[in-house]
């Protein structure tokens, strides 16, 4: 096999594996609704792009290092959108429900 055959493989299911989190990030991000979103799976999905591209690291792979850290910032900002909608909504469900709180909170 050739030496750089890994290499390739490795970049271009990075490239794949990556760009499929794009979709989602301008999704939520346009239309602001991130109802249907898991954000336990965000968490998981999050934490293990943080552990592959510790992994990547150690064994000194870049494309394993580079896609997984691309990975874990768009997965990253679906989460932060995802934490930032559901508070959001929480707190209007709070002042529809509680209208003190909308004119002192």
């Amino acid at each position: 096999m050739p030496d750089w055959l890994p290499t390739l493989l490795a970049t271009i299911a990075g490239i794949l594996s990556t760009s499929s989190f794009v979709p989602q990030v301008v999704k939520a991000w346009r239309e602001r609704d991130t109802k249907a979103i898991s954000k336990h799976m965000y968490m998981v999905t999050v934490t293990a792009f943080v552990l592959w591209s510790a992994y990547g690291f150690l064994i000194g792979s870049w494309p394993m290092m580079v896609f997984n850290g691309l990975s874990l910032i768009l997965s990253a900002t679906i989460l932060v959108f995802k934490i930032r909608n559901d508070s959001r909504k929480s707190h209007v469900t709070r002042s529809r429900r509680e209208p003190g709180l909308a004119r002192f909170g």
